[in-house]
């Protein structure tokens, strides 16, 4: 059975820095994307960043030069590392992984508040 715990969040001033975890558990699967979402209030969930079996990463354009995402094969992670926060980052942010012939999973959510 595939869980995804999601760690990091809280509440930061603008201009701070934030880092998000998911850990997979489970074995036995072959991850195909990893990714992290956000969903604001009133808007919908959206894309923040996602990384690929490969390695290949892509980014939200709000987002990029500011948020890093990584993965740890080996411990079953993907991290968002988020710096120079903005009010508008403010949301639930969300783990989602795509693994070969399981499907996709989404983690529980996890807030994330920059105060400005």
């Amino acid at each position: 059975q595939v869980h995804l715990v999601e760690s990091g969040g809280g509440l930061v001033q603008a201009g701070g820095s934030l880092r998000l975890s998911c850990t997979v558990s489970g074995s036995g699967f072959v991850f195909n994307v990893m990714g992290w979402y956000r969903q604001a209030p009133g808007k919908q969930r959206e894309l923040v960043a996602g990384i690929i079996r490969g390695g290949r990463t892509n980014y939200a354009d709000s987002v990029k030069g500011r948020f890093t995402i990584s993965r740890d094969n080996a411990k079953n992670t993907v991290d968002l590392q988020m710096n120079s926060l903005k009010a508008e980052d403010t949301a639930v942010y969300y783990c989602n992984v795509d693994l070969i012939s399981y499907g996709t999973f989404w983690g529980q959510g996890t807030q994330v508040t920059v105060s400005s």
